[in-house]
Protein backbone atom coordinates (compact mmCIF):
# COMPACT_ATOMS: atom_id res chain seq x y z
CA UNK A 1 0.00 0.00 0.00
CA UNK A 2 1.01 3.44 -0.65
CA UNK A 3 2.38 5.34 1.91
CA UNK A 4 1.93 9.53 1.83
CA UNK A 5 3.95 11.78 4.48
CA UNK A 6 1.95 13.75 6.63
CA UNK A 7 3.30 17.33 5.91
CA UNK A 8 7.37 17.08 7.27
CA UNK A 9 6.08 14.72 10.47
CA UNK A 10 7.53 11.38 10.44
CA UNK A 11 3.83 9.70 9.73
CA UNK A 12 3.07 7.91 6.86
CA UNK A 13 -0.28 7.16 5.96
CA UNK A 14 -2.38 4.87 3.76
CA UNK A 15 -4.10 7.48 0.84
CA UNK A 16 -7.63 7.03 2.66
CA UNK A 17 -8.56 7.47 6.31
CA UNK A 18 -11.33 5.78 8.08
CA UNK A 19 -13.39 8.56 10.10
CA UNK A 20 -14.58 7.12 13.43
CA UNK A 21 -17.97 10.07 13.81
CA UNK A 22 -19.64 7.18 13.21
CA UNK A 23 -18.27 4.57 15.83
CA UNK A 24 -20.68 4.46 19.07
CA UNK A 25 -23.26 6.07 16.77
CA UNK A 26 -24.46 4.83 13.84
CA UNK A 27 -21.93 1.66 14.04
CA UNK A 28 -22.51 0.08 17.35
CA UNK A 29 -19.37 -1.79 18.87
CA UNK A 30 -19.29 -4.70 17.31
CA UNK A 31 -19.90 -3.04 13.38
CA UNK A 32 -17.23 -0.70 14.42
CA UNK A 33 -14.47 -3.65 15.51
CA UNK A 34 -15.91 -5.10 12.10
CA UNK A 35 -15.40 -2.07 10.64
CA UNK A 36 -11.56 -1.41 12.10
CA UNK A 37 -10.42 -4.67 11.33
CA UNK A 38 -11.45 -4.85 7.59
CA UNK A 39 -9.99 -1.05 7.24
CA UNK A 40 -6.12 -2.51 8.86
CA UNK A 41 -6.82 -5.91 6.85
CA UNK A 42 -7.31 -4.13 3.60
CA UNK A 43 -3.43 -2.55 3.89
CA UNK A 44 -4.99 0.86 5.23
CA UNK A 45 -3.27 2.37 9.16
CA UNK A 46 -4.89 5.69 9.49
CA UNK A 47 -7.81 6.50 12.09
CA UNK A 48 -9.44 9.86 12.48
CA UNK A 49 -11.46 10.81 15.73
CA UNK A 50 -12.48 13.38 18.26
CA UNK A 51 -12.66 13.23 21.80
CA UNK A 52 -16.14 14.79 21.34
CA UNK A 53 -17.60 12.22 19.18
CA UNK A 54 -20.43 11.80 19.63
CA UNK A 55 -21.66 14.20 21.61
CA UNK A 56 -24.87 15.33 19.25
CA UNK A 57 -26.16 11.73 20.11
CA UNK A 58 -29.52 11.15 22.68
CA UNK A 59 -27.56 10.35 25.68
CA UNK A 60 -24.44 10.46 24.63
CA UNK A 61 -21.85 12.66 26.53
CA UNK A 62 -18.48 12.67 23.67
CA UNK A 63 -15.62 10.13 24.01
CA UNK A 64 -17.72 7.38 22.71
CA UNK A 65 -15.38 6.88 19.69
CA UNK A 66 -12.30 7.10 21.39
CA UNK A 67 -13.40 4.51 23.49
CA UNK A 68 -14.60 1.80 21.16
CA UNK A 69 -10.89 2.54 19.46
CA UNK A 70 -9.32 2.10 22.28
CA UNK A 71 -11.26 -1.03 23.41
CA UNK A 72 -10.40 -2.25 19.43
CA UNK A 73 -6.81 -1.75 20.48
CA UNK A 74 -6.35 -3.33 23.28
CA UNK A 75 -8.53 -6.38 22.16
CA UNK A 76 -6.08 -6.82 18.60
CA UNK A 77 -3.34 -5.55 20.28
CA UNK A 78 -2.16 -3.66 16.83
CA UNK A 79 -1.02 -0.12 17.79
CA UNK A 80 2.35 -0.40 16.32
CA UNK A 81 0.25 -0.74 12.95
CA UNK A 82 -1.99 2.36 13.05
CA UNK A 83 -1.92 6.00 13.11
CA UNK A 84 -4.50 7.39 15.29
CA UNK A 85 -5.75 11.23 15.40
CA UNK A 86 -8.01 12.72 17.73
CA UNK A 87 -8.74 16.14 18.03
CA UNK A 88 -9.35 18.50 21.06
CA UNK A 89 -10.92 22.01 21.19
CA UNK A 90 -14.83 21.34 21.20
CA UNK A 91 -17.16 21.99 23.93
CA UNK A 92 -17.15 18.36 25.62
CA UNK A 93 -19.10 20.63 29.02
CA UNK A 94 -19.34 23.36 30.08
CA UNK A 95 -15.77 24.73 30.85
CA UNK A 96 -14.28 22.14 28.51
CA UNK A 97 -13.15 23.40 25.25
CA UNK A 98 -10.79 25.89 23.79
CA UNK A 99 -7.13 25.36 23.46
CA UNK A 100 -5.78 26.85 26.49
CA UNK A 101 -2.61 25.48 27.74
CA UNK A 102 -4.05 23.93 31.01
CA UNK A 103 -6.81 22.36 29.23
CA UNK A 104 -4.92 20.83 26.00
CA UNK A 105 -3.23 19.29 28.85
CA UNK A 106 -6.04 17.76 30.75
CA UNK A 107 -7.88 17.06 27.55
CA UNK A 108 -5.00 14.84 25.87
CA UNK A 109 -5.11 12.70 29.48
CA UNK A 110 -8.76 11.81 28.55
CA UNK A 111 -8.44 10.80 25.13
CA UNK A 112 -5.48 9.13 26.36
CA UNK A 113 -7.10 7.04 28.91
CA UNK A 114 -10.31 6.42 26.45
CA UNK A 115 -7.92 5.44 23.60
CA UNK A 116 -6.27 3.11 26.00
CA UNK A 117 -2.43 4.30 24.64
CA UNK A 118 1.14 6.20 25.72
CA UNK A 119 0.73 8.46 22.89
CA UNK A 120 -1.54 9.90 20.27
CA UNK A 121 0.03 10.17 16.21
CA UNK A 122 -1.87 13.29 15.72
CA UNK A 123 -3.67 15.58 18.24
CA UNK A 124 -5.56 18.40 16.14
CA UNK A 125 -7.06 21.44 16.89
CA UNK A 126 -10.45 20.58 16.15
CA UNK A 127 -11.34 23.89 15.63
CA UNK A 128 -9.59 27.85 16.20
CA UNK A 129 -9.56 29.22 19.75
CA UNK A 130 -9.18 33.16 19.14
CA UNK A 131 -9.63 33.81 22.85
CA UNK A 132 -6.55 31.64 23.35
CA UNK A 133 -2.80 33.34 22.14
CA UNK A 134 -1.24 30.55 19.29
CA UNK A 135 1.68 30.61 21.11
CA UNK A 136 0.16 29.33 24.22
CA UNK A 137 -1.81 26.66 22.34
CA UNK A 138 1.68 25.76 20.48
CA UNK A 139 3.85 25.68 24.33
CA UNK A 140 1.21 23.17 25.04
CA UNK A 141 1.28 20.79 22.43
CA UNK A 142 5.42 21.19 22.33
CA UNK A 143 4.71 19.95 26.11
CA UNK A 144 2.88 17.24 25.31
CA UNK A 145 5.26 16.13 22.02
CA UNK A 146 8.65 16.89 24.84
CA UNK A 147 6.62 14.10 26.97
CA UNK A 148 5.98 11.55 24.39
CA UNK A 149 2.07 11.96 24.52
CA UNK A 150 1.78 13.33 20.58
CA UNK A 151 4.28 12.75 18.06
CA UNK A 152 2.81 15.79 15.71
CA UNK A 153 -0.34 18.41 15.46
CA UNK A 154 -2.61 19.31 13.21
CA UNK A 155 -5.18 22.23 12.70
CA UNK A 156 -8.43 21.10 11.75
CA UNK A 157 -11.06 24.50 10.52
CA UNK A 158 -8.83 26.93 10.52
CA UNK A 159 -8.75 30.19 7.97
CA UNK A 160 -5.85 30.77 5.81
CA UNK A 161 -5.58 33.96 8.47
CA UNK A 162 -5.10 31.62 11.31
CA UNK A 163 -3.72 29.16 9.85
CA UNK A 164 -0.71 31.36 8.52
CA UNK A 165 -0.35 33.41 11.93
CA UNK A 166 0.24 29.72 13.46
CA UNK A 167 2.88 28.76 10.94
CA UNK A 168 4.63 31.81 11.37
CA UNK A 169 4.19 31.38 15.57
CA UNK A 170 5.74 28.06 15.29
CA UNK A 171 8.19 29.55 12.97
CA UNK A 172 9.57 32.51 15.45
CA UNK A 173 9.49 30.93 18.62
CA UNK A 174 10.28 27.28 17.69
CA UNK A 175 7.69 25.62 18.22
CA UNK A 176 5.51 22.96 17.11
CA UNK A 177 4.04 23.02 14.00
CA UNK A 178 0.36 22.24 12.12
CA UNK A 179 2.00 19.54 9.87
CA UNK A 180 -1.88 18.51 8.58
CA UNK A 181 -5.48 20.74 7.81
CA UNK A 182 -7.96 19.01 8.18
CA UNK A 183 -10.62 21.30 5.82
CA UNK A 184 -14.16 20.56 4.60
CA UNK A 185 -13.67 19.39 1.17
CA UNK A 186 -15.05 17.48 -1.52
CA UNK A 187 -16.56 18.59 -4.93
CA UNK A 188 -19.61 19.82 -3.68
CA UNK A 189 -17.59 21.97 -1.03
CA UNK A 190 -14.48 23.62 -2.90
CA UNK A 191 -13.94 26.79 -0.87
CA UNK A 192 -10.45 25.32 0.42
CA UNK A 193 -8.84 25.56 -3.44
CA UNK A 194 -9.11 29.44 -3.04
CA UNK A 195 -6.40 29.88 -0.30
CA UNK A 196 -5.82 27.17 1.69
CA UNK A 197 -4.68 25.01 -0.65
CA UNK A 198 -2.07 27.70 -1.66
CA UNK A 199 -1.19 27.77 1.54
CA UNK A 200 -0.81 24.04 2.63
CA UNK A 201 1.47 23.80 -0.54
CA UNK A 202 3.85 26.38 0.05
CA UNK A 203 4.53 25.06 4.31
CA UNK A 204 4.25 21.19 3.09
CA UNK A 205 0.98 20.76 4.94
CA UNK A 206 -0.44 17.48 4.28
CA UNK A 207 -4.63 18.06 3.84
CA UNK A 208 -6.90 15.60 5.25
CA UNK A 209 -10.26 16.92 4.24
CA UNK A 210 -13.01 15.34 6.65
CA UNK A 211 -16.76 15.14 4.50
CA UNK A 212 -14.83 13.44 1.53
CA UNK A 213 -18.64 12.14 0.38
CA UNK A 214 -20.31 15.14 1.02
CA UNK A 215 -22.77 13.81 4.05
CA UNK A 216 -23.16 10.85 1.85
CA UNK A 217 -24.45 13.04 -1.22
CA UNK A 218 -21.35 11.57 -3.66
CA UNK A 219 -22.45 8.18 -2.99
CA UNK A 220 -25.23 8.85 -5.17
CA UNK A 221 -27.61 7.58 -2.87
CA UNK A 222 -29.34 10.96 -2.53
CA UNK A 223 -31.27 11.98 -5.72
CA UNK A 224 -34.62 13.52 -4.78
CA UNK A 225 -35.96 14.20 -1.19
CA UNK A 226 -37.26 10.86 -0.84
CA UNK A 227 -34.02 9.56 -0.39
CA UNK A 228 -33.47 11.75 2.31
CA UNK A 229 -35.21 9.06 4.68
CA UNK A 230 -32.81 6.53 3.80
CA UNK A 231 -30.43 7.79 6.48
CA UNK A 232 -29.87 10.18 9.75
CA UNK A 233 -27.67 11.85 7.90
CA UNK A 234 -29.96 12.67 4.79
CA UNK A 235 -31.16 15.86 6.03
CA UNK A 236 -27.43 17.15 5.92
CA UNK A 237 -27.56 16.37 2.19
CA UNK A 238 -31.03 18.41 1.15
CA UNK A 239 -29.18 21.65 -0.06
CA UNK A 240 -27.13 19.12 -2.51
CA UNK A 241 -30.38 18.50 -4.71
CA UNK A 242 -30.33 21.45 -6.70
CA UNK A 243 -28.73 21.74 -10.42
CA UNK A 244 -25.04 21.78 -9.23
CA UNK A 245 -25.64 18.78 -7.11
CA UNK A 246 -27.12 16.67 -10.26
CA UNK A 247 -24.17 17.58 -12.64
CA UNK A 248 -22.45 16.56 -10.09
CA UNK A 249 -23.60 13.16 -9.97
CA UNK A 250 -23.94 13.02 -13.31
CA UNK A 251 -19.97 13.10 -13.96
CA UNK A 252 -19.75 10.88 -11.13
CA UNK A 253 -21.89 8.27 -13.28
CA UNK A 254 -19.41 9.06 -16.40
CA UNK A 255 -16.27 8.14 -15.15
CA UNK A 256 -17.84 5.59 -12.76
CA UNK A 257 -19.00 3.74 -15.47
CA UNK A 258 -15.56 4.20 -17.65
CA UNK A 259 -13.91 3.07 -14.61
CA UNK A 260 -16.15 0.12 -13.52
CA UNK A 261 -16.52 1.57 -10.35
CA UNK A 262 -18.89 3.50 -7.78
CA UNK A 263 -19.70 7.09 -7.82
CA UNK A 264 -18.55 6.89 -4.36
CA UNK A 265 -15.07 5.84 -5.14
CA UNK A 266 -14.66 8.41 -8.45
CA UNK A 267 -15.43 11.18 -5.80
CA UNK A 268 -12.54 9.85 -3.25
CA UNK A 269 -10.05 9.05 -6.08
CA UNK A 270 -10.78 12.60 -7.35
CA UNK A 271 -9.68 13.99 -3.61
CA UNK A 272 -6.81 11.37 -3.52
CA UNK A 273 -5.49 12.94 -6.54
CA UNK A 274 -5.36 16.28 -5.10
CA UNK A 275 -4.72 16.19 -1.23
CA UNK A 276 -2.81 13.46 1.01
CA UNK A 277 -5.97 11.04 2.49
CA UNK A 278 -9.61 12.14 2.79
CA UNK A 279 -11.38 11.01 5.70
CA UNK A 280 -14.28 8.90 4.66
CA UNK A 281 -17.06 7.03 7.02
CA UNK A 282 -18.89 3.73 6.72
CA UNK A 283 -21.15 1.93 8.75
CA UNK A 284 -21.32 -1.18 7.26
CA UNK A 285 -19.01 -3.66 5.76
CA UNK A 286 -20.32 -2.96 2.13
CA UNK A 287 -19.58 0.33 2.19
CA UNK A 288 -16.07 -0.40 3.35
CA UNK A 289 -15.19 -2.31 0.97
CA UNK A 290 -16.43 0.01 -1.69
CA UNK A 291 -14.22 3.25 0.54
CA UNK A 292 -10.71 1.00 0.20
CA UNK A 293 -11.21 0.29 -3.28
CA UNK A 294 -11.06 3.71 -4.10
CA UNK A 295 -7.43 3.66 -3.23
CA UNK A 296 -6.90 1.32 -6.35
CA UNK A 297 -8.37 4.19 -8.85
CA UNK A 298 -5.89 6.38 -10.65
CA UNK A 299 -8.17 8.75 -12.73
CA UNK A 300 -6.90 10.45 -15.89
CA UNK A 301 -6.54 13.93 -16.63
CA UNK A 302 -10.01 14.24 -18.62
CA UNK A 303 -11.38 12.20 -15.76
CA UNK A 304 -10.55 15.02 -13.39
CA UNK A 305 -11.00 17.73 -15.42
CA UNK A 306 -15.05 16.28 -16.03
CA UNK A 307 -15.52 16.46 -12.14
CA UNK A 308 -13.36 19.83 -11.69
CA UNK A 309 -15.80 21.08 -14.73
CA UNK A 310 -19.43 19.99 -13.26
CA UNK A 311 -18.83 20.56 -9.32
CA UNK A 312 -17.21 24.48 -10.21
Amino acid sequence: MEKRRLGKSDLHVAPLCLGGNVFGWTADEEMSFRLLDGFVDAGFNFIDTADVYSKWAPGHHGGESETIIGDWLKRRGKRDDVIIATKVGSEMAPRKKGLGKDYIARAAEESLRRLGTDYIDLYQSHRDDPDTPIEETLEAYGALIKAGKVRAIGASNFTPERLAASLAASAKHHLPRYETLQPEYNLMVRGFEKELAPLCARHEVGVIPYFGLASGFLTGKYRSKADLKQSPRGEDVEAYLNERGFKVLDALDTVAGRRDAAPAQIALAWLMAKIAAPIASATNLKQLGELVASARIRLDPGDIALLDGASA
